[in-house]
């Protein structure tokens, strides 16, 4: 690691200090301050002049105060010299906004991407973009991680002989169908028709679930609409056990709620891509800050960031 600086906003500081403890370099010093109209002024108090530069900051709410801090970092390092300013973004929230389904609406992740690219960003380091045309929005690299070998790690330590990954819809039946790959399981699918942002309706069941230990995998839990109906739908269906995984925890809105009210969830399985909630029962957050250690390390070397997941070995546990 030669000529590197990280700084971190407010979105999830913790995820930062992970980070750098593992890359072991200094998480530098920034001042976030606000005016008396409420404009915001950031600061960054280490030398950014020639330095390979690194932004920690989902995009978690209040995301747009955190976007707007965020693009400032990225603005103040450039002005400041630096060599190359690369964006570590866990989780992208406003990848959900990607595409035109409504009449004279924004594609809300075109438009940030572009935000990005203007502040100076040269590089993105995200994690699980919702939908692949998402990653073709951002003008600049992107290195795209996937946190399924970490969750399929943690379900490896049990037996698997009776269960079955199920998707909530044929969305997201690519990743559910190559964790499956990993657990050398089968998978099955949910009919999904989503009736508003927290509204859908699952009309049945795609694949054998009747008896089995079901382990539902979805990228995104927010208000858990579509995982409560998955799990009344593969009730009927007789199941064994019931868990939950998914890469970002948000567990908006009433979803907290919801879940703990589910007393056939054995446990519900999440990364640490944004700050874990308090009050969620029977949840196990699993970090993958190793993983975006070894891929900071890896660009800063001028390594393959892809070859990271042909050795999962090398970001440890």
């Amino acid at each position: 690691m030669t000529d590197i600086t990280v700084f971190t906003g407010h979105a999830h500081r913790e995820f930062a200090e992970e980070m750098c403890g593992i890359l072991g370099v200094e998480l530098s010093a920034s001042r976030l301050s606000r005016f008396s109209n409420d404009c915001l002024q950031v600061q960054l108090r280490a030398n950014c002049r020639q330095r390979d530069v690194y932004i920690v900051q989902p995009l978690v709410p209040p995301v747009q105060e955190n976007l707007m801090e965020l693009l400032m970092m990225v603005d103040a390092a450039r002005g400041a010299s630096a060599a190359h300013v690369t964006v570590v973004m866990p989780h992208y929230a406003y990848a959900r906004s990607d595409k035109k389904d409504a009449p004279r609406i924004s594609i809300g992740g075109r438009l940030v991407a572009d935000l990005i690219d203007t502040a100076g960003a040269n590089r993105v380091l995200t994690m699980a973009l919702h939908a692949e045309q998402v990653h073709g929005f951002f003008s600049m690299p992107v290195d795209h991680l996937t946190a399924l070998p970490v969750i399929a790690r943690h379900y490896r330590s049990r037996d698997l002989s009776n269960a079955v990954v199920v998707s909530p819809d044929f969305g997201n039946a690519k990743d559910a169908n190559h964790f499956a790959r990993m657990l050398g399981v089968p998978m099955a699918a949910g009919s999904k028709r989503r009736l508003a942002d927290d509204r859908v309706v699952i009309d049945a069941i795609v694949g054998e679930v009747a008896g089995k230990d079901v382990i539902m995998l979805d990228d995104e839990i927010a208000t858990a609409g579509s995982i409560i109906e998955l799990i009344e739908t593969v009730r009927r269906y007789g199941v064994k056990s019931i868990s939950v995984a998914c890469t970002h925890g948000l567990f908006s809105g009433k979803a907290m709620e919801r879940l703990n009210a589910q007393p056939d969830i054995t446990e519900i399985v999440a990364t640490n891509t944004v700050p874990a909630p308090t009050g969620l029962e029977r949840l196990k957050v699993i970090s993958v800050a190793p993983m975006f250690a070894e891929a900071v390390r890896r660009i800063n070397c001028g390594e393959s960031v892809s070859g990271l997941f042909s050795d999962e070995t090398t970001y440890g546990e």
